[in-house]
Parts: structure tokens; sequence; C-alpha cells
């Protein structure tokens, strides 16, 4: 039993850790890299805390004004404006592709429940049985319009590239959070693997 409350107090740290270690790093157009955590991208704006101060209030920055953002997973947002007038005039079909390929280039899968789905698998008082919970009813619900951090509002008004944009936002949410559900079950059959060894030997 003290064994098992040390794995889990261990996996609670790592937790804690990799959450308080997160770091988005905002470029703007003159040079200026600003430590953030990047809280919500609209059409036009930016909103963040600064790193140094996650408890103090919320900033706003004009999208026009910054050039990229680095989020702490690795992935990367690069803003440009153009959007050519040919695009909004496509037939349906490369319209519906172009919903695709924008969806895998801009949007990037944040605050879709994956992160309690791996803490509800990876901890023994839950276990992977109810990260299903979290798992299916995430999985399941269609991104918000305010995380879907497209590239045009004109071109999500045309129905055949928001269907196809909204369609394969879905599907990359859906990946992100069995992938988490299966890393959290990997943690949770390893702290057990770990256990059963250690008590055997002892």
């Amino acid at each position: 039993m003290k064994n098992l409350l040390n794995s889990l107090l261990i996996i609670a740290l790592c937790i804690i850790s990799i959450s308080t270690n997160a770091q988005d790093i905002i470029t703007k157009k003159d040079g200026t890299d600003i430590s953030a955590k990047v809280l919500e991208l609209t059409i036009t704006e930016i909103k963040y805390k600064r790193v140094d101060n996650l408890s103090g209030p919320i900033y706003t920055l004009p999208k026009a004004d910054v050039l990229m953002i680095r989020y702490e997973d690795g992935t990367k947002d690069i803003f440009n404006e153009v959007v050519s007038s040919e695009s909004k005039s496509l037939p349906d079909d490369e319209m519906c592709e172009k919903g695709k390929e924008d969806a895998k280039m801009y949007y990037k899968a944040k605050k879709t429940g994956a992160g309690w789905t791996l803490a509800t698998a990876a901890v023994p008082v839950t276990a992977p049985l109810f990260g299903l919970i979290p798992a299916i009813k995430c999985s399941s619900a269609v991104p918000a319009d305010k995380n879907l951090n497209y590239p045009d509002k004109e071109l999500m008004q045309n129905t055949d590239y928001s269907r196809c944009y909204k369609r394969q936002a879905k599907k990359m949410k859906t990946k992100k959070i069995w992938k988490f559900y299966a890393i959290g079950s990997g943690i949770y059959a390893g702290a057990l693997i770990y256990n059963f060894i250690f008590v055997f030997n002892n």
C-alpha cells in the first residue's frame, strides 16, 4: 500500500511539473519575444498571461502585430493575414479540401479535455476504466468555435469549407484525446508492474 501511494505521488508530481513548466512564446513582427501562456485566439486578437505572473492580468495583443506563436508542446502558429480572393471562390470540392488543409495547419487541438483524460487514466484511484468517461465524452464533442482558430472569418461562412474544417478538427481532437488516454493507461500499468515487482522481490 505504501508503494502504491508513493507511485501515486510521483505521478501527481509529474503532472504538476508538466503543467507548471508549460510556456508559449509569442514572437512579434518587430522581433520581440514574449514568454506567455496563451489563453485564447480570436479572429483579430491574442489573449494571454505573462508566464512570470500567471495570477496577474490578461493581456490582449492584435494578431496583426504577431509573426508567430510557438507553443509549449512544440507546435506553432504562423500568422498570415493575406487570404487571396481566388481561394474564396473555389469550387465546392476544392473548398472542402482547403478546409481540411487549413484545419491541419491552424487547429491546435487545445482545451480538448485530453489532459483530464490522461490524469484520470493514470492515477490509481481512478484507473483507466474511469478514464474512459472523459475520453468518450470529450472525443464525441465537436470543438468549440472559439477554439477552432480558423484563419479567415469569411471562409468559415462557406458551408463546404466550414463543414470540412470542423470535421478535420474533430478528427484531430479525437486522436489527441485517445492518444493521451493510451499514455495515461500506460502510466497506470507501469505503476502496477513496478509495485508488483517491488512486492515480489521483498
